[in-house]
């Protein structure tokens, strides 16, 4: 195999080195462009939908004041005071709110601290110094 001579036309080590440092260059800055033009449209998106929940919600707000104002009257159309119809409405609403305290407070009575994560993160110390426990 014969070597070829450098023709002065050929890109020397320096110049390769800038080349590939401007075009890394380039391209990070441009990988970081489109991340931020991606993030935009996510962003945007995202605030969109949580708008659009919001305004279901209200309106599954509004809803269940319209039910209770019509069970209400069903009950009124049944024979019952306009005034106890009501009165029935809201105590079905206070019993739904009380059992679900209650299920509520048993659901939190079951959160526990995460003691295998608290005993391994106690061992992480010595395990650093090189010792083992078991």
């Amino acid at each position: 195999m014969a070597i070829e001579p450098v023709k002065d036309t050929d890109p020397t080590i320096g110049r390769l080195v800038t080349d590939a440092s401007r075009d890394i260059s380039s391209l990070i800055s441009k990988e970081i462009a489109l991340a931020k033009s991606e993030l935009k449209v996510s962003v945007k998106a995202g605030g969109i939908g949580a708008g659009l929940f919001a305004a279901a919600g209200f309106l599954g707000v509004l809803a269940i004041i319209m039910l209770s104002v019509a069970i209400a009257y069903f009950i009124h159309w049944a024979g019952l005071g306009l005034h106890w119809s009501f009165l029935i409405v809201f105590g079905l609403y206070v019993a739904l709110a009380g059992l679900l305290v209650l299920i509520g407070i048993k659901k939190v009575k079951q959160v526990r601290a995460p003691e295998k994560a608290i005993a391994q993160g106690k061992q992480i110390p010595s395990a650093l110094k090189g010792q083992h426990t078991a």
